[in-house]
């Protein structure tokens, strides 16, 4: 994987634990962190997080190598 396979997998993973929050305790916690869901740094941090989840999907489409089972 390249890195913005990785870069991509990592905000998904950051969004996928405020999602969590939410859920489990309604707390947003990007949005508390940078001053509400409206102002304008979260909705970046939001969008940011939509485009690497799009990415994502590329990754299942990829063609896989398999592991070397040679020693």
């Amino acid at each position: 994987m390249n890195t913005i396979d990785n870069l991509s997998l990592v905000l998904v993973i950051v969004g996928a634990l405020n999602w969590a929050s939410i859920g489990l305790f309604g707390i947003d916690l990007i949005g508390t962190l940078f001053g509400g869901q409206l102002s304008l740094i979260p909705r970046i941090i939001y969008t940011i997080v939509g485009i690497a989840g799009l990415w994502t999907i590329t990754i299942l489409f990829k063609d896989k190598v398999p592991a070397d089972t040679r020693r």
